[in-house]
């Protein structure tokens, strides 16, 4: 059973903790705008709109955020680094611009979801009566902190507050498949090195519990490929040095060094973000042929596609120890 809950208690909380970083003493907010179940209206709206791949409503989602600003009286932009993805830019002027700003990022994108192992749809944003929870894709990666973000901006205006220094809010889109077209586009930009920005803070984990955890890094994505040549032949045979008998080889190593990190966390040697963590994602093989079996040819490749997620100061560090496990087999990195 999949779920993605959200407890109203615990976003109201987030939503405090949020504004906590946002700092002193404007604004013509009303009380109604800030009670819980205009929140939760606001976040089920935003959850609805399907934002999934490989299909997402990016113009939907930005529309959303822009009348999110215009009810916050905030400046706002729209930017399309490349077309059919756009990235909302919203700005909270701060007492002292002269100050490095502070920048909010979330993303409009969400993971595909399999409708039919849902208890409810995942875009109709349905809330369970007896829990309260929130059965949403999306509703904690990341939509939940983006509407955090708006909602504690709509509080501290609410009570008259405003931020000492420039306060920026970036919804990018394509994060869930690299973020090539939007953040890092955005990061290059002339926009981004005008924003003076002193301090960016992005996605975290959800807790369940009153208790927040801080984190004080990202972990670096790095995509690892490997591919397996091997000989070709009819699958009614047996050849010697077929592509999957050197693609388990490297299957193997990979799963012998994931089971090294892990054990790591299992002895409680080290915090999950600590290792580096190795996980396969997809496997691919041979060319679709709509008139001839795939169970009738052996193919002469085999791709797998590995998610690695590490620390900075690990990057060289997996480099040299992963490659040099997987190097000594019959295969190509790339």
């Amino acid at each position: 059973m999949i779920r993605s809950d959200y407890r109203r208690r615990a976003h109201l909380r987030a939503l405090l903790a949020t504004a906590v970083i946002l700092l002193l003493p404007s604004a013509t907010v009303t009380v109604e705008d800030t009670d819980s179940s205009s929140i939760i209206s606001r976040f089920q709206q935003y959850l609805r709109i399907n934002t999934a791949h490989p299909d997402p409503s990016y113009k939907e989602a930005a529309d959303f955020i822009a009348s999110q600003a215009k009810s916050l009286s905030l400046d706002f932009q729209i930017l399309e680094f490349v077309k059919g993805k756009p990235l909302v830019l919203l700005k909270w002027a701060g007492k002292n611009p002269a100050l490095p700003s502070i920048l909010l990022n979330s993303h409009t994108d969400v993971v595909p979801a399999e409708h039919h192992k849902w208890d409810h749809p995942p875009f109709q944003a349905h809330i369970e009566p007896s829990s309260g929870h929130i059965y949403a894709r999306g509703s904690q990666d990341m939509k939940c902190v983006g509407l955090q973000y708006l909602e504690a901006i709509r509080k501290l205006q609410a009570s008259g507050f405003r931020p000492l220094r420039t306060v920026y809010l970036s919804f990018v889109p394509d994060e869930e498949i690299g973020g090539n077209d939007g953040t890092g586009k955005f990061a290059n930009s002339e926009i981004f090195k005008n924003m003076n920005v002193a301090i960016i803070l992005d996605e975290g984990l959800a807790s369940p519990t009153d208790n927040y955890r801080v984190f004080y890094a990202e972990r670096c994505t790095w995509w690892l490929v490997i591919k397996a040549t091997g000989a070709p032949g009819h699958g009614a045979k047996l050849y010697d040095n077929t592509a999957i008998e050197n693609l388990l080889k490297s299957i193997e190593s990979a799963r012998r060094f994931r089971a090294a990190q892990f054990d790591m966390v299992k002895a409680g040697l080290k915090a999950e973000g600590e290792v580096i963590s190795v996980n396969m994602v997809f496997l691919k093989a041979g060319t679709p042929s709509p008139t001839v079996s795939p169970l009738s040819i052996s193919t002469t490749h085999f791709i797998s596609y590995y998610g690695v997620l590490q620390m900075p100061a690990n990057s060289i560090r997996f480099s040299k120890l992963g490659f040099n496990q997987f190097e000594n087999y019959p295969l190509l990195n790339e």
